[in-house]
């Protein structure tokens, strides 16, 4: 068996311990935004919804209960535009990085096949391909610059987690119909989509991008920014029933069942809107209030018309930046953990409660 090492990359994370001591060691404490972690309250409907249903003695089933399904179904059709969709076309997921880390080795690939993301990426998309052996690819533009032969699995990434671009309607389209050409899957990955801030984030699922047909294409969304929920690991793939199928099946014998609770709760929080535009108004707030600081310490900011995050530089060395930034006692996330390309920005996350994020804006001002 091959040693992890020669299997996986270094664990980014661990690179930034120093400089979060030298955050901590701030006088007034760490302003820590580095990673998109939820701090505000889970609502109180969901944590009803959860304790409601915690005397939950059996197994839980892997494609979820009626009314969870009824949920995601609805929730797909009305939120992403998805009018066809059905109960075979949605399957609940232990949390969203679960399905990206171990989504090449459930579709089969190993070695001889291509995985593709984007040049600037979410790091377990890499990871996910390494797992299973195949050979993972970036793309700028996946039409242009990918073998169609090769690739068997495509991740689009929309809003982007780092910097927050967002592809239009119509370059989803081009995708979409470059991949049908060839026979690749895609797997969308749409976690922040509900977090558009200077655009309107669409999905591959939605009518006019994939002409009522999900064939070849499945979305991940999860729960974790819009609900506060990263606790609970609640997530949800949507699409290509044939797809939704085979992962259905082995994923059985896997026994990657979400907790019956955790289903009841994601139920709950999918028929509710009321809090997500509640935590969008937190979120807009300690956005507005960040970039002007940071523009006014001289930052450039970058993309980011969505998702959780100001991906910003300096034009210098992205760890010099984390260190000038660690020094004022903030804790950002350095470029190059999402791809060479990032080598010369940082992302901030704006995932911190609104007295820490007033705490580095007085820093930097």
């Amino acid at each position: 068996m091959a040693a992890v090492s020669a299997r996986l990359p270094v664990f980014p994370w661990d690179k930034l311990e120093p400089y979060k001591a030298t955050a901590a060691a701030h006088a007034d404490g760490i302003v820590d935004l580095s990673v998109g972690t939820p701090v505000d309250p889970v609502p109180q409907l969901i944590q009803r919804a959860l304790i409601e249903a915690a005397d939950s003695p059996g197994y839980p089933t892997v494609w979820g209960t009626a009314a969870l399904r009824d949920a995601i179904t609805g929730w797909v059709r009305g939120r992403l535009g998805a009018s066809a969709a059905g109960h075979r076309n949605v399957l609940p997921v232990v949390g969203s990085k679960e399905l990206v880390a171990w989504l090449p080795t459930q579709l089969g690939l190993g070695a001889g096949d291509q995985v593709a993301y984007p040049r600037l990426a979410y790091p377990t998309y890499e990871v996910g391909a390494r797992l299973c052996g195949a050979e993972p690819v970036v793309y700028d533009d996946p039409t242009a610059d990918l073998d169609p032969a090769r690739v068997k699995l495509l991740w689009l990434n929309s809003p982007s987690n780092p910097t927050g671009a967002v592809l239009p309607k119509e370059e989803l389209v081009r995708i979409v119909a470059w991949a049908r050409e060839h026979g690749i899957l895609i797997f969308s990955d749409e976690c922040y989509l509900e977090l558009g801030w200077d655009a309107e984030p669409v999905s591959v699922l939605h009518d006019d991008v994939c002409g009522g047909s999900y064939e070849g294409l499945v979305a991940v969304h999860s729960l974790s920014k819009r609900s506060n929920l990263a606790g609970y690991r609640a997530a949800f793939v949507a699409g290509d029933a044939d797809v939704l199928g085979e992962l259905l099946q082995i994923r059985k014998h896997g026994g990657m069942m979400t907790p019956a609770p955790v289903q009841a709760a994601t139920v709950a929080a999918l028929g509710d809107d009321a809090h997500v535009e509640e935590q969008r108004a937190r979120y807009a707030a300690r956005r507005a209030a960040l970039r002007t600081a940071l523009e006014a310490h001289g930052f450039r900011v970058e993309h980011s018309e969505a998702s959780l995050y100001l991906w910003v530089t300096r034009d210098e060395p992205c760890w010099d930046t984390v260190a000038h930034l660690a020094g004022l006692g903030i804790l950002v996330a350095p470029g190059d953990f999402y791809g060479e390309a990032g080598a010369r920005h940082v992302r901030v996350a704006f995932t911190a409660t609104d007295e820490r994020v007033e705490a580095a804006v007085k820093r930097l001002a």
